[in-house]
């Protein structure tokens, strides 16, 4: 990408003509020295928003005031309190409203979901992932195969990456659609994989797989946040996402869950819980379930308050920065650091994460040409000098310039740090 020049001042130029820029500090960023990190690990953590901690004070002075009354007459009462995060999730992940709902944790809701949406048969049972998928769900989705009987040997698609650095092209995930569709039953793949740092076309890998008979669903833990991801748009079944990464809402946050509209009242069948049985009727507690329609007819229990506390500050800033914005901001940041790390690290690092902007997020994932201890030694100094990745086996350094927070000139002491360590090896 033109334009670009690696020294301090063109960076310090670009932060401060950034209208993004004043967004940095609605966050914690954690010390290092008499300085601050270069905190580049928003794809695994997000940073702590400021309005966190009193949000959730509110919280704990409503149930000390109010106790049970907090129910209704809270600041914001706990009985339609998921509703509230309603409106904002969706504008963030492209849906309808009643097509999202915060709920559980990710593999909960995966499992939900496959309870609905994996209904195998003989002759279509099995289910097709990428191989090398976050573990929890290769674990999830192969219980889900032996809980109806199948096994994973025969009934377990994996795709295999047919591109430099492990990355997945379309035209593979079709021919693998082409021999082996008849005989599944759902497909599930990433918005972006966690690992490669590969973006995925939602809408098109839906048409690929409806065209063949198949169910699709979507993990975006690394997506959401992340990209514009039109769910409702791409027609795809259903979707699922945790709130900890580029949702910056804690440790363990509450995740979400979207369910398309056209199965807004559907006959599948589900887990079901009393809290989405339909609103109107449920304190008659009654012994018949009847689902509210849409997503929130998958909820099992009463919204976890102090855990969606935390979500709804983090949408909120969301929606005031926009993720047409965002994803802006994001394309040019990480153009920037790809651009500064082929330049001048090209002896030291390669870039497996692809390079074209629309296959990609704000992650990029690198690799030191050398031995794996080359790698972790590298990890490891850049951690003892305050620069913040993460490290996934077997030898990759995830970096991610997060466009709330991150600024052109953190890109550049990335580099500078790599650059120092790389002349002291």
């Amino acid at each position: 990408m033109s334009g670009f020049e690696a020294t301090e001042s063109w960076a310090l130029a670009q932060d401060a003509a950034d209208p993004l820029a004043p967004f940095r500090g609605e966050f914690l960023i954690p010390p290092h020295g008499d300085g601050e990190q270069v905190y580049l690990c928003g794809n695994s953590l997000g940073l702590q928003p400021r309005a966190t901690r009193q949000a959730l004070l509110d919280e704990l002075d409503d149930w000390a005031r109010l106790a049970v009354e907090a129910h209704f007459r809270g600041r914001h009462p706990w009985m339609p309190y998921h509703a509230e995060v309603r409106e904002h999730l969706a504008e963030l992940v492209g849906a309808e409203p009643s097509e999202v709902v915060a709920m559980n944790s990710l593999t909960v809701n995966l499992h939900l979901m496959m309870v609905s949406f994996y209904l195998p048969t003989a002759e279509r049972h099995a289910i097709m992932i990428e191989r090398g998928a976050f573990p929890s769900d290769r674990y999830a989705v192969e219980s889900q195969i032996r809980f109806h009987g199948y096994d994973p040997a025969e009934a377990l698609i994996e795709l295999e990456p047919d591109e430099p650095g492990g990355t997945l092209s379309m035209q593979a995930i079709e021919r693998a659609l082409d021999e082996h569709g008849q005989r599944t039953a759902l497909v599930l793949l990433p918005g972006l994989q966690y690992l490669t740092g590969q973006a995925f076309d939602l809408r098109l890998l839906s048409e690929m797989g409806h065209r063949k008979g198949c169910v699709v669903g979507f993990d975006l833990a690394h997506a959401a946040g992340n990209l514009r991801v039109p769910l409702h748009d791409s027609h795809c079944d259903f979707a699922v996402w945790c709130s900890y990464k580029y949702l910056n809402s804690g440790p363990g946050a509450v995740a979400g869950c979207f369910v398309h509209a056209r199965h807004a009242r559907t006959p599948r069948p589900r887990f079901a819980g009393w809290w989405g049985h339909d609103q109107a009727t449920r304190f008659r507690m009654g012994p018949q379930f009847v689902p509210t329609p849409g997503a929130d007819g998958w909820q099992l229990s009463n919204p976890p308050i102090l855990a969606l506390a935390p979500l709804r500050v983090s949408l909120e800033i969301f929606h005031r920065a926009g993720m047409e914005r965002l994803r802006e901001k994001s394309k040019r940041l990480t153009g920037y650091l790809d651009w500064l790390i082929r330049s001048r690290l090209d002896h030291v690092l390669e870039v497996t994460t692809p390079a074209e902007s629309f296959r990609r997020g704000c992650q990029l994932s690198l690799r030191v040409k050398g031995p794996r201890d080359a790698g972790r030694a590298l990890f490891e100094h850049l951690s003892a000098h305050g620069v913040i990745g993460d490290w996934r086996e077997p030898d990759i350094i995830r970096v991610a310039p997060t466009p709330l927070y991150n600024r052109y000139v953190d890109c550049l002491h990335f580099v500078a740090e790599v650059e120092h360590w790389a002349a002291t090896r």
